[in-house]
Formats: C-alpha cells, structure tokens, sequence
C-alpha cells in the first residue's frame, strides 16, 4: 500500500511517522508538504503530531486551511483512509472530519508520559488486527490533548460505537487516575460514522520499535496495511 505523511510548518513528528512506515514496517510512504495539492495515489494519509503553525489561535486551527487539506477532505469523504495523531487529531476536529475539539489539558501542563489504551472496537481499518478489550502501551506528549463534545455529540460517539480507544489502567479500568488530560469518557481516540477517518492523542510510531521499548504502535498501522489489503483482495 502507499503512504502519505504530511509536513505542516511546525510538524515534528512528521519523519518519525515516515520512519516507523518505511523502516520498521516495510511500508512505501512520500512525505507531502502543506502547500502542496494533494496528488497522486493514497491509500491512507496521515496527518502527524507537533506544533502545526506554532498552535496560532488554536492546535489545527491554521492547518485546516493548508492547500493540501482540501484534497484531505475531498479524500476522506470518498473513503480514504486518514489518520490523525496528537496534533493531527486536533486538524481533523478542526476540519470538520472528526466531531468534538481538543482543548488545554485539565491540569493546564503540558504532559509526556507513557499511558495505557483499552481497544473498544476492532471493526475499523485501524483496529481490525487489535481485539476488542486488549491493552496497548503507547507515549503521549501534549498539553491541548482533552477530547471535549457536547453531551448530544458525546451520546452519538457512544451509540455509533465511534470511540476506538480509551484511557484506562494496568488493568484495563477507565479510572480517572489513568486519564492523563481529562478527556471526557477517557477518550483518547475516535473515528468519524463511515469510520475511515481516526484520530488519537497518543503516538503509535514512538512505539513501533523494540528499541523504543514498545511495539505496540505497529498494531495500529498493521490494522490499516492488513485492511487495504483486504479491499485490494476483495475488489483486485
């Protein structure tokens, strides 16, 4: 499958995510940058973590009018697959192609830690290697990373089984001691109804490597390579 990774001025997480693609997993991946028209073929665009435009006005609020998230848009709303991590989370809201927002985390700091994810569905392009309840390791490091949605939107999320991935303990518990930013519901991912568009705080590429100390990373872009290759085989 092909991969594109974008660059916003203030992207910093751009080449990791290239990396964990190509080196780690084998993956063909073109770095695209913002000014650009989106062009050429894709099977999956990923929009990585930093500080796209210096977080002018707000995390994503300057990225959503980037030349090139029109053919994002374009892209997701004919199907493609597109993932958002940590600031890319934060575009997609301000895009329009995830509901909710990310705003300051609750204890107003800046936070870098390693955090547990409970899988709560696994019948997404993202999620479909995982198995519902399993644990996942990954780091995060934000300081805008609490998912807030007003309660209508919150009780959609919920009923369209659209939140993939939550904030819980060692032992797979939602408590409010393992939420490291206050996210409403412990959310820490979501997809969008037609569940082709992911966004997650955490960082799947900073775990992708057993010298990272974690691969757990893998299993979120092995969910999306295995799911391409499924369609590709259903429709080749």
């Amino acid at each position: 499958m092909r991969w594109g990774v974008i660059t916003f001025p203030g992207s910093c997480d751009d080449q990791d995510v290239f990396d964990a693609l190509k080196r780690e997993l084998g993956q063909k991946v073109k770095l695209l940058w913002h000014k650009d028209e989106l062009a050429g073929h894709f099977d999956c665009i990923v929009l990585p973590g930093g500080f796209s435009y210096g977080d002018y006005l707000r995390c994503g609020a300057m990225a959503r009018f980037s030349p090139v998230m029109g053919g994002v848009v374009k892209f997701a709303r004919g199907g493609g697959l597109v993932l958002g991590i940590c600031n890319g989370f934060q575009i997609l809201c301000e895009s329009g192609l995830l509901p909710g927002a990310l705003v300051r985390n609750a204890g107003l700091q800046f936070v870098c830690q390693e955090v547990y994810l409970r899988v709560e569905e696994t019948d997404t392009p993202f999620t479909c290697k995982t198995k519902k309840g399993q644990l996942l390791k990954l780091p995060i490091k934000h300081g805008e990373g609490c998912y807030f949605a007003d309660p209508e939107t919150l009780e959609r999320l919920r009923n369209n089984r659209q939140i993939l991935l939550r904030y819980v303990d060692a032992k797979g518990k939602p408590v409010a001691s393992a939420n490291p930013n206050g996210s409403l519901d412990n959310i820490a991912g979501i997809c969008n109804e037609a569940r082709n568009v992911f966004g997650l705080m955490p960082h799947p590429e900073d775990a992708s490597s057993k010298l990272l100390g974690s691969e757990d990373g893998r299993k979120i872009f092995s969910s999306i390579a295995a799911a391409c290759a499924g369609k590709v085989a259903r429709h080749g």
